[in-house]
């Protein structure tokens, strides 16, 4: 059949699942028991709990225009489905790889945000060709002819050329199931218009099927029957099932190893296959230590790929083994040897990461592109049944020509135009450089040049100012000269001054000195942070203070009737809520933050 490979591209929430949800049940393609599901792509418990992409995904749909069959003029377009969120830039990177084309999604309302300027220059650079879809056109306040402008300034600003400047745009409402190549909703019927766009204008692959065999591994993953299943493009030769092959790795290293299967892609399953040619994206088993970025080649005549290229991690933390009072309890893998494995094979699927051994044998460095990215690690590592504690997250410094340098982000901010006096003041304060401001209907919209540093902590802080109402969206802009005296927002927390079990009674009178963090009848130890203070100093308290019992009748309900509810802290706010000498210990039920030096004494 004739075939397209396809990647959609877009800022995160602009409606790429959708549209490939929608796109695989209007082809001709079989899915089986899943097309009646909605979210059929973002099959990762996660995914669907945050409603975000984070591993990128092949499927195929089979599209037959009219009068086609699928023996003959049947086409086979190739999707992979990429996320939006900038901390997963790593996964749209290395999957570009095997695309000729790209669907670059805008919402018609926002117009292009800064992750779109991310995946359009990363998609530009290797000269895929762009068809532009003008997406949600069925919003309310949908501003088509502003999205479409923008759109061309970023091309221009970007660099690309008169023919990528020359792109096919597409206005959909994807999650209606409509397209069309003009912007009247009422006249769109289906998504037909994409399929016609991307056949017309997305190139066939360059690929030449009687040449050396050459395949790219771009992605990884695992099955219980097959074991390791390398997934990636042949860019040129022919390959069989059950044929010898050369694996070489990244480093150079050649060995020679035979296909025990061969898979492609038919809507979101595997099908096994005894040929496939040059230009399908394809899925092999057979080969033990297959790794991103390796070329699979002709055992006679290996012809290694270049490399993949992926930007380096900017924020590392350590994670360590738990080695609370707690330990042990709640968790099923609690040894070094346990968090060892399990950070190897991620390793193995997760190309942006980084994983070094620290000072002791108990700590390993884990370094990534943000920290939403170590965050998803970290969840669902604990969800799998693992207990570890991690620091504060810290950016990478470089040395460079004998200065020191960090990273900088650029940041887009939007909020009410009451609350900008103070998101100017916090930004200041962390070395924010404001590049632009601009007001619309209430609105204030800024640009911000920051050190990464100053963004540690800061999205938290920035919602509370803002009642909620803030949104952040960050792009990691490079390296430059450090910055001196970056001043966040220093804490204090309140430390359980023994190990036992908190009462009403002690809560009652703690929560006069700050914000607690847990409720009564919770099992603490000593130096637990029960809370944060309201000054930026800790503060030791007992939280386990029994009532005394006396002769004297007393009406217990008034007490519990005082507290006030403790804060409910999710991941990402107690990894923000972490100072220099916390640490936060995880388990597949607790979150507990603490002293790295748990005795007080020990700690004064």
């Amino acid at each position: 059949m004739n075939i397209r490979n396809i990647a959609i591209i877009a800022h995160v929430d602009h409606g790429k699942s959708t549209l490939v949800d929608n796109l695989l049940k209007q082809s001709d393609t079989d899915l089986g028991r899943v097309g009646d599901q909605e979210q059929i792509m973002d099959f990762n418990e996660l995914e669907r709990e945050r409603g975000i992409t984070i591993f990128s995904k092949n499927a195929s749909a089979i599209y037959l225009p009219a009068g086609a069959s699928l023996r003959e003029g049947g086409f086979k377009i190739n999707i992979i489905d990429t996320p939006g969120h900038a901390d997963f830039g790593g996964e749209v990177e290395r999957v570009l790889n095997m695309a000729d084309g790209a669907l670059l999604l805008i919402d018609a309302q926002e117009g292009p945000m800064p992750q779109t300027r991310f995946v359009l220059k990363k998609a530009l650079a290797m000269g895929l060709k762009i068809v532009v879809v003008i997406n949600k056109i069925d919003k309310p306040n949908a501003r088509v002819n502003y999205a479409l402008d923008k759109v061309i300034e970023l091309f221009i600003e970007l660099g690309a050329n008169n023919e990528q400047l020359n792109f096919p745009i597409v206005y959909a409402a994807s999650k209606l199931g409509k397209a069309g190549l003009s912007p009247e909703l009422e006249k769109m019927t289906d998504l037909k218009p994409v399929f016609e766009t991307v056949l017309k204008y997305v190139p066939e692959p360059k690929a030449n099927a009687d040449g050396t065999l050459q395949i790219m591994i771009t992605s990884i993953s695992y099955d219980n029957y097959k074991g390791r299943i390398g997934i990636g493009r042949i860019y040129q030769g022919t390959v069989r099932a059950g044929q010898n092959i050369s694996h070489i790795s990244r480093e150079g290293k050649t060995t020679i190893a035979k296909l025990t299967s061969l898979l492609t892609f038919s809507g979101l399953t595997r099908v096994d296959v005894k040929e496939a040619i040059a230009g399908d994206i394809v899925a092999i088993a057979g080969i033990e230590n297959i790794n991103i970025g390796d070329t699979i080649s002709d055992p006679n005549n290996p012809m290694p790929l270049p490399p993949i290229n992926i930007e380096k991690p900017t924020v590392k933390m350590i994670f360590s083994v738990n080695n609370s009072p707690f330990a042990g309890q709640e968790g099923q893998y609690c040894t070094s040897r346990n968090l060892k494995e399990r950070l190897e094979k991620e390793l193995d699927n997760d190309v942006a990461l980084r994983v070094e051994d620290g000072k002791s044998p108990d700590e390993f460095i884990v370094s990534g592109r943000g920290e939403l990215h170590l965050a998803i690690l970290i969840e669902t590592m604990r969800r799998e049944g693992y207990e570890l504690q991690v620091s504060k997250p810290e950016v990478i410094m470089k040395e460079e020509n004998g200065r020191t340098l960090e990273p900088a982000e650029d940041a887009w901010l939007e909020t009410p135009e009451k609350y900008s006096g103070i998101v100017i003041e916090k930004m200041s304060q962390r070395k924010g450089e404001m590049k632009n401001m601009n007001v619309e209907n209430g609105i204030a919209f800024f640009h911000f040049f920051i050190p990464t540093r100053g963004l540690i902590g800061f999205r938290n802080e920035f919602l509370i100012e803002t009642k909620g109402n803030g949104i952040i969206n960050t792009l990691f802009a490079g390296y430059f000269p450090k910055w001196e005296n970056i001043q966040t927002s220093p804490h204090g927390s309140l430390i359980a001054h023994e190990s036992g079990i908190s009462t009403a009674y002690a809560l009652l009178m703690s929560q006069e000195r700050g914000e607690m963090f847990i409720g009564p009848a919770i099992k603490v130890y000593e130096g637990q942070v029960v809370g944060q203070n309201a000054k930026a100093e800790d503060l030791t308290m007992n939280v386990c203070k029994q009532k005394q019992l006396t002769n004297f009748r007393a009406k217990t309900d008034a007490v519990t009737d005082d507290l006030i509810p403790p804060r409910q802290m999710s991941l990402e706010q107690c990894l923000e809520y972490l100072g220099d000498d916390e640490l936060l210990e995880v388990t597949p039920q607790s979150l507990r933050l603490r002293k790295k030096i748990l005795k007080n004494a020990l700690r004064k």
